[in-house]
């Protein structure tokens, strides 16, 4: 069969680049397509620099042709990503934590989506790859870290530093640990207003002896409150990482919580959607996969966003078991779990270095109180 530069055209006319809208034809991110005889090659450039987005457009190029043009078609795509014309800014103002270079919030539009658990493999992942890590729980009205860590019944020090006084946050499996559950009675419900709350939260970032660290993570309530407001006052945020099931009413919420970090007046860089409770293999049919909450719902929402997909997380009662011992998933060696917690964990570094090579540093917001209402200035 002889290709035609026309067909091969014509059928990428019918795909779009991954987040981009329009068709590849009409976005202009088919620069040239070049037929000789029963090769095909495609330059395209692409706006997204991530290594999903590249694969997915290699993909859907190779299958078009193959579907609408001829099925022994050998097809090369060269792949560009085209560097913004102006970087993007981040205008926001405030102070860095000495000693802390990379704070990662994890956040998510509702509760129950395994944001917690997410936070702690991550962090322990991160410790097992040799980095330096905290985590501070700052889900006042719901810490959960002190379970998940095994160290409900400690309680941090007092140290001196540089002749102030610190709190030295508790550690475990090479994590620094600072929560609010660490200073209540397991069964005393914290009944706080706004205000008291960031004040708690700030004493636990600004008072604390949390030493050099490469990662500082922070477990934020779900939801997009007061706290979250209080938090980004309070501190540099490197980038946020937004955690969903693949659930229809989990994504509404967690589109919120990308919208609430890519707010103009905001303005912290989304590292990336985790897909958690993707779909659930039982054991005696390992070869199965049964998408209890839907199939791949936050992977096509991170591609709507333009934000990268940082992983799936399958919905393992292991993963349950452990977090209740107070022993992470993460830090079981040899198994799927291990691999999909060190997958996840290389996306979410690699976006971090990626952001600090693109982006300037991230500043705190300042946040001004008006007629009663909360305002968010640059």
């Amino acid at each position: 069969m002889k290709l035609s530069k026309q067909d091969i055209l014509k059928a990428l006319e019918t795909i779009s680049v991954p987040g981009e809208g329009q068709n590849m034809i009409e976005s202009g991110a088919v620069k040239n397509v070049n037929v000789f005889g029963d090769e095909v090659v495609v330059d395209i450039t692409i706006k997204n620099p991530s290594l999903q987005a590249k694969k997915r457009t290699e993909v859907d190029i190779l299958k078009t042709i193959h579907d609408k043009v001829y099925q022994k078609a050998k097809v090369k795509t060269n792949i560009s990503v085209e560097a913004p014309a102006k970087p993007k800014t981040n205008t926001i103002k405030g102070n860095p934590i000495p000693g802390i270079n990379n704070i990662i919030a994890v956040a998510s539009g509702k509760g129950g989506v395994g944001k917690s658990t997410i936070t702690a493999n991550l962090a322990v992942t991160l410790a097992k790859m040799g980095f330096k890590v905290g985590v501070l729980d700052a889900d006042i009205y719901g810490p959960s870290m002190p379970i998940m860590f095994d160290v409900a019944d400690e309680k941090p020090l007092a140290v001196n530093v540089d002749g102030k006084s610190k709190m030295k946050p508790i550690e475990n499996y090479g994590v620094k640990i600072l929560s609010i559950g660490f200073f209540t009675q397991p069964n005393q419900a914290v009944v706080w207003r706004g205000p008291m709350a960031a004040k708690a939260l700030n004493q636990m970032i600004f008072d604390a002896a949390w030493g050099e660290l490469d990662f500082l993570l922070l477990d934020l309530p779900p939801g997009t409150g007061d706290i979250h407001l209080s938090i980004m006052q309070s501190l540099p945020i490197t980038g946020a990482v937004v955690v969903s099931t693949p659930q229809n009413v989990a994504l509404a919420d967690a589109k919120k919580g990308v919208a609430m970090f890519q707010q103009e007046s905001i303005n912290v860089p989304v590292l990336g959607i985790v897909e958690n409770m993707a779909y659930f293999t039982p054991a005696e049919l390992p070869e199965n996969k049964y998408y209890i909450f839907g199939q791949e719902g936050a992977k096509h929402l991170s591609e709507d966003l333009e934000v990268p997909f940082l992983g799936e997380i399958p919905l393992v009662q292991s993963i349950r078991e452990a977090g209740d011992a107070g022993r992470p998933a993460g830090l079981q060696t040899g198994t799927p779990l291990e691999e999909a917690f060190e997958n996840l964990t290389r996306n979410v570094v690699e976006e971090v270095v990626r952001r600090n090579e693109d982006l300037p540093p991230t500043e705190a917001i300042k946040i001004t109180t008006m007629a009663g209402c909360s305002a968010v200035k640059k």
